[in-house]
């Protein structure tokens, strides 16, 4: 099988189920992940035979993203602000609106040494991230799946940041054991009746409990999440939260009855409310 063999059949297998940009862009991962090579190697390299192992390769991959199952899980990797970290079913893939989190507390806070928590860090992302971007922050990283938390810190050890991760269940609102400059969460925040218009890749593969809330209790996580910052924040700390574009005010009167204040809305790259930051002021 030469390299347009292969192209030409990720495309005709997989073309009732990606679209053109999707099958391209699926292709260069692939390429990437069993052959290291760069996107200019795809097109220089075209008519070279590729090793025997390859086609088998290749057909697992193909058979198992027709099944709608993540291209993340298939090769056990997601891109997130500029490093890879390794994802499996027992975390949510990274998303590139979560980068815009990232990059916004980052860009408002270009202090050193500050305190940072994150709440349900999953894959570890958001800490890991902040890990490396902010100067010389201490990182804590809280979740209530073992499983995720292994996969943290496997992340932090790999990308060679320094963060404290800790089991911990924050429905509980627990009592802070210290303060914190910065507090940040993306916790599950879509409603059970919109799986309706979901896409099965997330429906059938990723966890369903970092994902949804009662269609009855949108702010499940926000609530308890208002309360403990509101408590363990330091005097002009920030919370920032990702939501679902749909709860922007009810996410803000949450946050303002918790005793925060200073609440901004942020929207994402495709002009919908993504992000609520509040301050915790005290008088």
């Amino acid at each position: 099988m030469t390299t347009r063999e292969a192209i030409l059949r990720l495309r005709n297998e997989l073309a009732g189920s990606f679209d053109a940009r999707e099958i391209e862009g699926i292709t260069r991962v692939i390429f990437e992940d069993i052959l290291l090579w760069k996107p200019v190697d795809i097109v220089m390299r075209e008519q070279e035979t590729l090793p025997d192992f390859f086609d088998g390769k290749l057909a697992e991959i193909i058979d198992r993203l027709k099944r709608h199952e993540p291209l993340q899980y298939i090769i056990g990797k997601a891109r997130f602000h500029g490093h890879s970290f390794a994802v499996t079913p027992a975390v949510l893939i990274p998303r590139p609106e979560t980068e815009q989190l990232v990059d916004l507390i980052v860009d408002q806070n270009p202090g050193s040494d500050l305190h940072v928590l994150d709440i349900g860090t999953g894959s570890g992302c958001i800490a890991i991230s902040l890990a490396r971007a902010l100067k010389f922050a201490q990182v804590t990283a809280t979740d209530v799946s073992r499983p995720a938390l292994a996969i943290a810190q496997h992340n932090s050890t790999e990308l060679k940041t320094r963060v404290s991760f800790v089991e911990q269940d924050i429905l509980s609102c627990p009592t802070p054991v210290e303060a914190y400059d910065i507090i940040v969460s993306n916790p599950p925040y879509i409603t059970e009746s919109e799986k309706a218009i979901m896409e099965r890749n997330v429906l059938d593969y990723e966890p369903a409990v970092a994902l949804f809330v009662p269609d009855g209790d949108p702010m499940r996580f926000y609530r308890p999440i208002a309360a403990y910052a509101a408590r363990a924040l330091m005097n002009g700390g920030r919370l920032y939260l990702e939501i679902n574009r749909a709860k922007a005010q009810e996410v803000s009167n949450t946050l303002r009855a918790a005793g925060l204040s200073n609440i901004q809305l942020f929207t994402d790259f495709n002009g919908n409310d993504r992000f609520v930051t509040a301050s915790k002021i005290n008088d």
